[in-house]
């Protein structure tokens, strides 16, 4: 399946298409090679166009925070769901769901789909507020556990929870590192 077909899927009919992911060989290099990196790209784009050309706040168009920015963005996404596939892994036997990495890996990089996709609104900061249209992930990911891990029913809501806080702790603590070393001493450096 491309990338169009699979994205307008995942968020039109998520349980058709989560039956027909559980169903796929897909391995974990192509997945990232034709499915993540390039949506990856989609919000990192936009946060190079919101913060390098169109400016955000006070600071105006900066074209080197907006490289900065993106590279973030882009680091962030993509390693992010990667170190936060493997926690979710890992975690899969304690609530007595399967433990394989690939369709972690599917279910994360799937359910992402819509914050990646709604990261375009950063291109125009005024826009920037539509980025919560990424929330519908929440529930992707949702209904993706039990098809993809294979999660009893009674566990499944705890496996979702344990597994939220998860991408969330990954996502800021990954975002934190790589302001503070990409953008921290340039803030400094803005003119006042």
């Amino acid at each position: 399946m491309n990338l169009v077909d699979r994205a307008k899927n995942i968020i039109l009919k998520p349980k058709d298409e989560w039956t027909l992911i559980d169903q796929e060989d897909t391995s974990v290099a192509t997945l990232v090679a034709t499915y993540l990196f390039p949506l990856a790209l989609i919000p990192a784009i936009a946060a190079f166009i919101g913060y390098g050309i169109i400016g955000v706040a006070f600071f105006g168009p900066i074209l080197s925070w907006g490289i900065k920015m993106a590279i973030i963005s882009f680091i962030t996404t993509v390693v992010g769901i990667y170190i936060s596939a493997i926690i979710i892994d890992i975690l899969a036997p304690n609530f007595g769901s399967v433990k394989d990495f690939r369709k972690t890996m599917q279910l994360v990089v799937y359910a992402y789909t819509p914050v990646m996709l709604a990261g375009a609104f950063s291109a125009i900061p005024a826009l920037g507020f539509l980025g919560i249209l990424g929330l519908y992930g929440l529930y992707l990911l949702y209904i993706g556990i039990k098809p993809m891990m294979k999660s009893p029913d009674d566990k499944v809501t705890v496996y979702f929870l344990v597994s939220l806080l998860v991408i969330i702790a990954v996502y800021f603590i990954l975002g934190a590192i790589l302001t503070l070393v990409l953008v921290g001493r340039a803030y400094n450096m803005m003119p006042q």
